[in-house]
């Protein structure tokens, strides 16, 4: 082994520069390194270790030199294969970058038909909700329209185009616009047509109807409504006053006549809810009901006061008629208050011989004008009471009423009005008639007090009078000479003969 390292250090001192000799001691190094002791076990002297290296150095010469010409021979191939490779990728590389070109050419003429098709499904999404909308808009205003008992068939269209699931077609576009234009124009005419309708009594019959655009119908002089559900025309039960009737009448006759002259008639804008409404309202029959019987008791005070009021005026009225008539008579007729006060007067004097005191002559007036009074008078008082009374039973059939409606209220809550209607109706019903007897009552009786007063001032006046002319002849007779008094006499003979 220090032999071998002995051989290694001269070798080393030769100061070799070729790298391929220096490549093949290294390598000739490692093979004996690794056969070491076997290789050099058999090396006795140093001749044989130079002959050993020699032919060593041969081989691996000859090795060398094959390797090196098959690396060159590799060499030439992948040169050429490189330049092959080299020439691939540069048209692989043209290619890649002429790919690369079509690749955003193709993303961007993606992206612009892809922002084209979003936007036509975008429009063609409105256009779709549109549609569905208008249809179900449509559909809702024609199911309520008149124009309907004429073309019960596009409802069945419209609510299949508003439930679709699908883009409608043209031809759904553009039934849907016939449809709304003939709408519009049905709704500016009057149409003359049969149909069966079903009258107040509950039978169907075939009758002419006229339709005044889409707000009522009219068949023999009355008005129908529209039952949207059943899609049939339905006589109301209770109809419009009759000068609207009237109207209705002379519209019909100059449909049927094809006329041109211009009517007037009334028409329902809100398509029949008024006029369903009006079969709702109760008559004054159903009003009296309502009140109960507190409106009952009104109802009977107010007949009352109307009678004692009309008894009393034509009482009064006549009693005025003959009191007028007895002024232009001296003699006194029994049948007035007036000629029985001149009766009183005139017997008075008769009994003293035409000579009466002040005194006794104001008593025996006073006397006869309080037993007229009365008579005047009569049942005035009552109609006042009447008259304060009335609105004070309003008041309590109000009370009980709205005790009625809070008891319902309590049992059944505000769920349902319906069942405070009737208490309601009550308070406020009773309070009407009350103040509807009340009023011409109090209206009465004034007026009624006033005549009556007025025929007491007449008989207060005449008394009076009467008292004058006394005094006044008393005066003569006791101031006056014989002559003038007796001038004086023969003056207010006269006067009284004329009734003063």
């Amino acid at each position: 082994m220090s032999s071998l390292l002995r051989w290694m250090n001269s070798i080393l001192y030769l100061k070799l520069h070729s790298k391929l000799y220096f490549n093949f001691l290294m390598s000739l190094f490692l093979t004996l390194l690794l056969s070491g002791q076997i290789v050099f076990a058999q090396v006795k002297n140093l001749d044989d270790l130079l002959l050993q290296v020699k032919q060593a150095r041969q081989l691996t010469d000859n090795k060398n030199k094959a390797r090196e010409k098959k690396f060159r021979q590799q060499r030439s191939d992948r040169k050429r294969m490189l330049e092959q490779t080299r020439s691939e990728l540069e048209q692989a590389l043209a290619a890649s970058r002429q790919l690369k070109k079509t690749l955003q050419a193709n993303d961007k003429a993606l992206l612009e038909i892809s922002a084209q098709t979003v936007n036509k499904s975008a429009n063609l999404g409105e256009l779709f909700g549109v549609v569905r909308q208008i249809s179900g808009e449509t559909m809702a205003s024609f199911k309520h329209s008149i124009i309907s008992i004429q073309y019960p068939e596009r409802a069945k269209f419209l609510k299949k185009l508003s439930s679709s699931q699908s883009l409608p077609a043209m031809k759904d576009l553009h039934q849907l616009w016939y449809e709304m234009q003939r709408q519009m124009t049905q709704s500016g005419k009057n149409i003359l047509f049969k149909k069966m309708i079903i009258t107040a009594r509950g039978n169907e019959e075939e009758r002419m109807v006229v339709r005044i655009g889409e707000f009522n119908s009219l068949s023999n002089g009355t008005y129908l409504q529209y039952l949207s559900q059943t899609n049939q025309l339905v006589e109301l039960d209770q109809q419009p006053p009759e000068h609207f009737l009237t109207m209705a009448q002379q519209l019909e006759e100059a449909a049927l006549s094809t006329t041109n002259e211009e009517i007037a008639i009334a028409i329902d804008p809100s398509r029949g809810t008024l006029l369903s409404l009006l079969t709702q309202m109760p008559d004054i029959e159903e009003r009296i009901r309502q009140g109960g019987i507190i409106g009952y008791i009104i109802l009977f005070i107010g007949i009352l006061s109307l009678v004692i009021a009309l008894e009393r005026y034509l009482y009064l009225s006549i009693i005025d008629l003959k009191m007028n008539k007895q002024k232009k008579h001296t003699e006194a007729f029994d049948n007035n208050p007036l000629g029985r006060i001149m009766w009183v007067y005139h017997q008075l004097k008769e009994k003293t011989s035409k000579r009466v005191s002040i005194e006794t002559l104001t008593l025996k007036l006073d006397e006869a004008i309080l037993r007229e009074t009365p008579k005047l008078e009569k049942r005035l008082l009552m109609l006042g009471l009447f008259a304060t009374v009335a609105p004070l039973l309003g008041l309590l059939g109000t009370v009980i009423g709205m005790i009625e409606t809070f008891q319902s209220i309590a049992i059944f809550g505000t769920g349902d009005p319906k069942l405070m209607s009737g208490g309601i109706s009550q308070a406020l019903v009773t309070t009407g008639l009350g103040l509807i007897v009340a009023i011409p009552a109090v209206l009465l009786h004034g007026f009624l007090q006033t005549k009556s007063n007025h025929l007491i001032q007449i008989l207060d006046e005449e008394s009076a009078g009467y008292i004058a002319l006394s005094s006044e002849q008393e005066w003569f007779k006791k101031e006056c000479p014989e002559k003038k008094s007796a001038e004086k006499k023969d003056a207010f003979s006269a006067n009284e003969s004329l009734g003063v």
